[in-house]
């Protein structure tokens, strides 16, 4: 029978059938082969195929992967080469950031962004706890908005302590399967349970020694919303390292320098400091956000062109 993947902990996975039951279910071993890169063979939001196991109830095998829509990814924590399938199947993805306790960095944010625009997911950028802005953080959030807005994301500011953005959020989120990530400490757990008032995660405050959030979340999961859609929650990451993306690739990521690639005298430009540039000459004339730009440098710096 056909299922939905709900939760994955390693070895053993929680699935949805069509009448709606859950089971838990392992993969059939043929799964389990060398050339398989990532460290999750299954991931959150993948359709599959499963058979109920004889003599024990609520336990079932799953015997087919079904062909996914799209999916994100990420450089796997633990092994250099290897990738981790954060979520498959989804419409959009939504990332929460915090401009302080803790801050989010920009690098983080971008290349949060760049995992989505490779893999044609649409995302949506929420800045949480409002409530703690001072005039600097004010004042950079606006700065903030209008950059990503120019560059083509919808930017929502919330706070689910004082219960605001949450249906602009909401409306977001209705009917639609999103992923949603964010970095340790920037509200998500509390952000799911204001969506979806019987849920109960756990939550932790921000350390007061290091200012780093806790981790509250341990597996990815995805839950239904009552107002219609499911969110995959993920585990608060540290950072997001991006796998299969060449240096010669990276600009088309970047929505604002994309729409000027074909701009620059030569169609191999990195942008860097190769002349008729079109990329720096925006940035020049403040078009396209020198951060940006620099985020967009920082990622190159990091792709190893031996690997393609």
């Amino acid at each position: 029978m056909k299922a939905v993947i709900y939760k994955s902990t390693g070895s053993w996975y929680s699935v949805k059938d069509e009448s709606g039951i859950f089971h838990n279910a392992r993969i059939k071993g043929v799964f389990k082969i060398d050339d398989i890169t990532s460290t999750n063979p299954v991931a959150v939001g993948d359709e599959v195929e499963i058979d109920p196991e004889n003599g024990t109830e609520g336990s079932a095998v799953i015997t087919e992967i079904k062909p996914r829509k799209n999916y994100v990814n990420r450089r796997s924590p633990r092994i250099k080469h290897q990738h981790h399938i954060i979520a498959a199947n989804i419409d959009q993805s939504m990332l929460i950031a915090t401009m302080r306790d803790p801050k989010t960095p920009r690098g983080f944010i971008d290349r949060f962004l760049v995992a989505s625009e490779m893999y044609h997911v649409p995302s949506v950028l929420v800045f949480n706890k409002s409530d703690l802005h001072r005039e600097k953080e004010k004042n950079k959030y606006d700065e903030l908005k209008v950059i990503y807005e120019k560059a083509g994301y919808k930017v929502i500011l919330a706070s689910v302590k004082e219960h605001m953005g949450l249906e602009d959020i909401k409306e977001i989120l209705k009917n639609k399967i999103t992923l949603i990530s964010g970095q340790s400490g920037v509200g998500k757990s509390s952000l799911l349970n204001a969506l979806i008032p019987d849920l109960n995660l756990k939550t932790q405050d921000v350390s007061d020694w290091s200012g780093k959030g806790l981790h509250t979340t341990t597996f990815a999961e995805m839950f239904d919303l009552p107002c219609g859609g499911k969110v995959i929650d993920t585990p608060g990451m540290k950072e997001f390292g991006l796998v299969d993306v060449s240096r010669q690739e990276l600009s088309h990521y970047f929505p604002e320098m994309r729409e000027r690639l074909n701009d620059c005298q030569f169609n191999n430009c990195l942008h860097i400091n190769e002349p008729g540039c079109a990329i720096k000459g925006a940035v020049a004339e403040g078009i396209i956000d020198p951060d940006r730009y620099i985020s967009y440098l920082n990622i190159l710096d990091s792709i190893e062109e031996k690997n393609y």
